[in-house]
């Protein structure tokens, strides 16, 4: 197994008044050759939005695109006729960028604050019609359990949220004392574990809020709560 840690306060950070942005990966004026993705996994940003504000229309292209609020909410327009569609904390929006799209994303609130995980994912096929999904998920459904947000087009499994990459998003909000066991989909794939909140231990690596670790060369590996953890899992192919 390969493991690469990332502290949460290494991470690059941008204030623009209205948003203060925390990037895993190389990404607008954070420039890191260490870090410029991992595996097909090309941006992991963790967006804090004042009310009010948001980011305006702008475009994107053969890139599969996942938004989670984590709080507050989000508003989406974009060029395949979604208007002002609303996303809230415990729903998840998938957007297939492909041969391109324009957008634009906005706080819903006035006052209140949105934090959100903006995830893009590359790819394993270009130049495809866009496309849009959106779910809502139970949070009861991932306590001490595994809980799939974000699945290929090539699986077998009723859900609308799917990306044109042999990819998984998952979350589990782990009790502390618990354990879970992950298995990875292909010896060839690699697990970003990103721990949101809590305290979590993988091998010999202790997590605290925000930070992360790159997995892989392995088949599985067990997480280790040291205290009520929520935690994201991104498992992308590493042949990048």
């Amino acid at each position: 197994m390969k493991t690469k840690l990332f502290k949460a306060e290494e991470r690059g950070h941008a204030d623009y008044d209205w948003l203060k942005a925390n990037y895993s990966f190389s990404f607008a004026n954070y420039h890191n050759h260490e870090r410029e993705h991992f595996g097909a996994l090309r941006v992991l940003n963790d967006d804090f939005i004042k009310g009010g504000t948001g980011f305006g229309e702008h475009p994107h292209k053969n890139m599969e695109i996942i938004s989670i609020p984590l709080e507050g909410g989000l508003k989406h327009k974009d060029s395949m006729s979604n208007t002002w569609i609303p996303l809230h904390a415990g729903e998840v929006q998938v957007m297939s960028a492909g041969s391109g799209i324009q957008h634009s994303e906005r706080n819903e609130s006035l006052k209140e604050q949105l934090n959100l995980f903006q995830i893009w994912v590359i790819p394993d096929t270009m130049n495809i019609a866009p496309n849009y999904g959106q779910k809502t998920f139970d949070p009861k459904d991932r306590k001490d359990a595994l809980q799939v947000l974000v699945h290929s087009y090539k699986d077998d499994l009723n859900d609308e949220l799917r990306i044109h990459q042999d990819a998984q998003i998952s979350r589990i909000d782990l009790s502390k004392g618990k354990s879970f066991d992950y298995s990875l989909r292909s010896s060839n794939h690699g697990v970003y574990v990103m721990l949101i909140s809590g305290g979590i231990k993988i091998e010999d690596s202790i997590l605290k809020t925000r930070d992360a670790l790159g997995i892989w060369r392995t088949d599985f590996f067990k997480i280790e709560a040291s205290d009520n953890a929520e935690i994201i899992l991104i498992e992308v192919p590493m042949v990048f």
